[in-house]
């Protein structure tokens, strides 16, 4: 589980762009306050068009 920040350097997508794929359940993804966890397999998988697993 990766924060939104380090999804961001590892990706090089926006801020933006991750956190909206986050708010429409577009991603695997967990909220903890107010930070977003997003599951970098699954991510990677999405990206490959595999869709929301």
């Amino acid at each position: 589980m990766k924060t939104i920040k380090e999804m961001m350097e590892l990706t090089g997508l926006s801020y933006t762009f991750l956190r909206k794929l986050c708010m429409q359940n577009e991603i695997v993804h967990i909220r903890t306050g107010k930070k977003y966890l997003i599951n970098y397999d699954k991510f990677v998988d999405y990206l490959n068009g595999e869709g929301r697993a």
